[in-house]
């Protein structure tokens, strides 16, 4: 912050750049095992090419038609481009100091060493030449860049290779026109896609020795331009705007429509240029041919687009390098030698995520499909995974004759070419697909399972804060609700018929919807605590979420401070809410634990005078989820469960291993437990607490054995 005036809203886009910055803090701390800490650079990486496409573009967009209104927080397109590019270079300058000086050399003693064009042995040297002519030459497409034209190729986020080249003054060869002896020329080539980045060479003593594709190529690109001297080389990619919509008013048929919007992401305005250190010159003519500001411009080290090297990580042989495994457990109220829907019918079940395993949920629908007495499955898919069971147990539903209807949204953000992958196969399967709703994202996580039995008709319900995705149901903490409740099962029901066909959007009293009356239940809830706070009961507001940025909700949160409330924030991400300012918010503590698993899931906690309410909801506190997506609130209401929520809520925030606290200048400062406090790492807690349960239920541990005798006859 500058000024010595407190805010009333911190910058979202500067918020987020914070974030990063926490998370590069866990690649910069040497007491995470180094494959781990490799692992968040390639995460700060990543997360950069995301905010640069989206925000960062939005904001260009803005500053393009001369938009002079800043955001809440006071602050104009412009200023918050210049402070973007001043943060996050800053950023990106302690990722490459901690790569180059810390994490590479601490990997070459552990055996794992990159070595770079013109550092290969003899053996090693032979084995590129080969795999270069074998494999690389043949697809690579060198294109000649004219000066003072725009870039001819540069794919979104795709790495390239720019070459400075001059003639070599040999007489016996042919040239263009125009290619003159001593004049300076530019040559592009695509790093192809398909083709692995990480190579690893022959090594003599044990361990790893790995070199990049574009180390391969720029050893061998004598090969690419005979009759020409490299007098330069550089690496670059160019991240352009991928915050682009469907005309949705105008294009009738929206799956072309979006496939179009997919195309165009390959070519749309430039927003950020990225070029290898050792290239100024190769910056300057890329710069110039993009029209991009100097301030667009980032000079990086090696290696560019380190989001994609992830799987180095994942090296076989280095465990000591890694966390230690922690393989979800069974979930503790499921029991695994029961049949679900029995259980189910006698209670609610809580899933905690990825502590306890997903897998039920995907058993859930694979024994739906199958199951005679199964008359029709409904469910949402906003991201799934490229392989997902969940789609494939709904194909086989749909083809055993069960009623299956799938809401498919094509708008979820990177993935909708595998949404509209899945839909068409959904499709051809018999499912009724639904391609999301016109102007909204329908962003909530609800299935709902229809079974005849012997009592009548029972709907399963499942609501969660997750996408319905195996593969990142191990990576993301997330919470589910399993249920029969008939309330619930009905709400549940009207919500399906409202975004799969014509009817009226319901009244709901148990579930909240957005964008009707989800930010209104919200609001609410949170005057309610305001209005019951006393000297002897003050109130109480705990929330779990992953961004905060909705003014209303901010403001009501700083009314309710200034009620007495005290008001418990753990926000992973993006927080525009100033804490603990005298007389506006300093009953408000918020915090954020970054730590190995990513923190995804949303609940709420209000004390409600003593007879407190918690809420699960995929929506977190933003203008996006609550005015322009469809998402749901839902109430936890059996006892069990609300302790199990309200406990998880506790234990994040007595976090003082992984958990940083913000400060009302917008700092983030780490918290440390004081002399003699417990230290609780609150990710690791929760494993340990599950396996400890799934121990206690396993039949070696029971007090008692189940004997099985032929029944007397």
């Amino acid at each position: 912050m500058t000024g010595n005036e407190t805010p009333h809203y911190f910058s979202r886009d500067l918020s987020w750049l914070e974030f990063n910055a926490r998370v590069l803090e866990e690649g910069l701390d040497d007491s995470n095992p180094l494959l781990e800490r490799w692992k968040f650079l390639c995460i700060v990486a990543s997360n950069f090419d995301e905010f640069f496409m989206i925000r960062v573009a939005s904001l260009k967009r803005q500053q393009a038609k001369g938009v002079s209104a800043g955001d809440p927080s006071g602050l104009s397109p412009d200023t918050q481009l210049s402070r973007i590019a001043e943060r996050a270079k800053e950023i990106i300058s302690a990722k490459y100091d901690c790569l180059w000086n810390d994490i590479l050399p601490a990997l070459e003693r552990e055996g794992i060493v990159w070595a770079r064009s013109g550092e290969y042995t003899g053996s090693q040297r032979s084995f590129v030449r080969d795999l270069f002519a074998r494999e690389v030459f043949p697809v690579l497409t060198p294109v000649r860049h004219e000066a003072r034209t725009s870039l001819p190729v540069a794919g979104n986020n795709r790495l390239h290779i720019a070459f400075l080249l001059e003639s070599d003054g040999k007489p016996d060869m042919q040239r263009l026109a125009g290619d003159e002896e001593g004049r300076e020329l530019l040559a592009v080539v695509q790093l192809p896609p398909a083709l692995e980045r990480i190579v690893y060479l022959p090594a003599k003593e044990h361990g790893v020795v790995f070199t990049l594709l574009e180390d391969v190529i720029v050893e061998n690109a004598d090969q690419l331009f005979p009759g020409y001297r490299i007098i330069g080389e550089g690496c670059f990619r160019v991240t352009r705007d991928a915050d682009l919509g469907v005309d949705e008013e105008r294009d009738e048929d929206f799956v072309e429509a979006m496939e179009q919007v997919l195309e165009s992401r390959e070519h749309s305005e430039a927003v950020r240029l990225t070029v290898a250190q050792n290239s100024e010159a190769v910056g300057e003519r890329l710069q110039e041919a993009l029209g991009l500001e100097s301030r667009d411009v980032y000079a990086k080290g090696s290696p560019l687009a380190l989001g994609d090297l992830t799987g180095l990580s994942n090296l076989s042989g280095f465990d000591h390098l890694r966390n230690e495994s922690m393989p979800p457990m069974p979930p503790r109220d499921l029991a695994e030698e029961e049949s679900f829907f029995d259980i189910l019918k006698r209670r609610d079940a809580f899933l905690h995520q990825p502590y306890e395993s997903f897998e039920p949920v995907i058993r859930l629908v694979q024994q739906a499909a199958g199951d005679p007495q199964v008359l029709a499955i409904k469910m949402t898919l906003y991201r799934t995974s490229g392989d997902s069971p969940i789609v494939r147990a709904l194909e086989e539903a749909a083809e055993n004759g069960k009623q299956v209807t799938a809401l498919v949204e094509l708008k979820a953000r990177f993935d909708e070419q595998r949404n509209i992958r899945w839909a068409e196969r959904l499709e051809r399967a018999g499912v009724i697909v639904i391609y999301g709703i016109a102007q909204l994202k329908v962003h909530a996580k609800a299935m709902m399972i229809v079974r005849r039995e012997s009592a009548g008709v029972v709907r399963y319900v499942h609501l969660g804060t997750g996408n319905y995705n195996d593969r990142t149901a191990k990576l993301y903490t997330d919470y589910g609700m399993l249920t029969t409740r008939e309330e619930i099962a009905y709400e549940t029901n009207l919500f399906f018929n409202a975004i799969s066909g014509y009817s009226a959007i319901p009244a709901l009293t148990r579930l909240a919807l957005a964008p009707m009356g989800l930010k209104t239940r919200l609001l609410q809830l949170i005057e309610r605590e305001a209005q019951r706070a006393s000297t002897d009961t003050p109130g109480l507001i705990m929330a779990k979420l992953n961004s905060l940025s909705h003014p209303e909700i901010i403001d009501a949160l700083y009314r309710a401070s200034q009620a007495g409330v005290r008001v418990q924030l753990n926000v992973r991400g993006i927080c525009m809410l100033v804490p603990g300012v005298p007389g506006m918010s300093e009953n408000i503590t918020v915090v954020s634990i970054v730590d190995r698993l990513l923190e995804h899931g949303r609940a709420f906690y209000f004390h409600n005078g003593g007879a407190w309410d918690v809420y699960l909801s995929s929506a977190d506190w933003m203008p996006r989820n609550l005015d322009r997506r469809v998402e749901l609130l839902f109430p936890v209401e059996s006892m069990p469960l609300k302790k199990r929520v309200k406990h998880i809520l506790e234990v994040s925030f007595r976090d003082n291993v992984k958990a940083r606290v913000l400060q009302p200048d917008g700092s983030w400062v780490r918290r440390t437990p004081r002399s003699g406090e417990t230290l609780v790492r609150s990710q690791q807690l929760f494993y340990d607490e599950a396996r400890e349960h799934a121990a206690a239920g396993e039949p070696a541990n029971r007090k008692e054995f189940s004997v099985r005798r032929k029944p007397a006859e």
